[in-house]
């Protein structure tokens, strides 16, 4: 077994000077992958899973920071430096709803490549399991989990490139799933001029397992380019996300539905141009306050424009702040994201570092 590992890891050694073909592996996605919002199974996988995350607007891959959790999403944010890192992260949501995330992180120095493995776990409470007439038949527990190991290596001097392999399970009662996903992810990393750029395909897979009685459904695949941009004469980082590229346009319109509440199209269908673009963006900026405190906000204008209310107040709905406190063993973050007026949830979390190896605080 040990001889199967290092001559898997030569192989990809030699295989690093032809980069060209993991750029191939980010744009190969089927063309069923293409759906809306709600018409794929296993959409856990689109939610944070870190407060840093979900303070940055939910989505980003090129935050310039030494958070493991971040690298969940895109194994290229991997770093020699997160050795021994471990992320710990609790959520709880309305009516009982719980999440919880682990990721931890390894260094190989003669494998010249960073691993990390991650499970992020929702547990729905318990609900009366019934038939189709109402007859109670017990009680259930639904669940979903995803399982997932990455591996990251460097390519001269500022690329870095990874893969994860997921393992993704769903129960609800005696409805199961499972499936499997690959995420490829690729990072150029301008040191002296403080910016980072990533290329991400997330979510490329399939079920393994249909649930009952339904046929197979695509995985949420999405296809992120990021950039972010550390200012040299003032403590800030600016960062601009694009997601779901692998499709521009992501409205969605039910025109019974909006006739019923008042809001008939106009004859004239419009084309919504400028919507449409910035349902793919979300930006983000974070303020450091000396080298121990993280401030970040964040916008979601998908999420603002997808849960607004017709004629309602929707307050701070798309908006996500949060704030961390990092020394050299111990980072601890909280992050606050509002969704619809007066409606937000709290998420804490703690990443602690178990030797020495390596600097604390950001990475630079």
């Amino acid at each position: 077994m040990e001889e199967f590992f290092f001559a898997y890891f030569r192989t990809v050694a030699y295989m690093q000077s032809k980069l060209h073909i993991l750029i191939f592996l980010l744009i190969l996605t089927r063309a069923n992958a293409q759906t809306l919002g709600g018409n794929t199974v296993y959409n856990f996988l689109k939610l944070s899973n870190t407060p840093q995350l979900t303070a940055l607007g939910g989505i980003n891959i090129t935050n310039q920071t030494a958070d493991i959790g971040l690298a969940f999403n895109n194994p290229a944010l991997l770093r020699p430096a997160m050795h021994t890192q471990t992320s710990m992260v609790f959520n709880s949501f309305y009516a009982g709803i719980r999440n919880y995330h682990l990721m931890a992180g390894f260094h190989h120095e003669p494998l010249k490549t960073t691993f990390a493995a991650g499970v992020n776990y929702f547990s729905y409470g318990s609900m009366p399991e019934t038939d189709v007439t109402g007859n109670v038949l017990g009680t259930m527990r639904p669940a979903d989990y995803v399982v997932q190991l990455s591996a990251t290596r460097q390519y001269g001097e500022r690329w870095h490139y990874g893969v994860t392999a997921k393992f993704i399970h769903s129960s609800y009662g005696i409805y199961r799933s499972s499936g499997a996903a690959l995420d490829v992810g690729i990072t150029y990393s301008d040191s002296a001029h403080l910016w980072q750029a990533s290329l991400v395909a997330r979510n490329m897979g399939a079920q393994l397992k249909k649930y009952t009685g339904s046929t197979a459904g695509d995985l949420p695949f999405d296809l992120q380019v990021g950039i972010s941009k550390r200012l040299a004469h003032a403590p800030l980082q600016f960062s601009l996300t694009l997601f779901q590229l692998q499709q521009f346009n992501t409205r969605y319109s039910d025109t019974l539905f909006n006739n019923e509440i008042g809001l008939a199209q106009d004859s004239k269908e419009k084309k919504y141009i400028f919507d449409k673009f910035f349902r793919h963006v979300i930006l983000a900026v974070q303020l450091y306050i000396g080298d121990k405190v993280e401030v970040t906000a964040g916008y979601n204008y998908l999420r603002r424009k997808e849960l607004n209310v017709t004629n309602a107040g929707n307050g701070l709905n798309g908006f996500s702040m949060g704030a961390g406190v990092l020394f050299k063993k111990i980072q601890i973050r909280y992050a606050r994201s509002y969704y619809q007026n007066n409606s937000f949830y709290n998420q804490f979390g703690l990443t602690l570092r178990l030797n020495d190896f390596g600097q604390g605080g950001r990475d630079k």
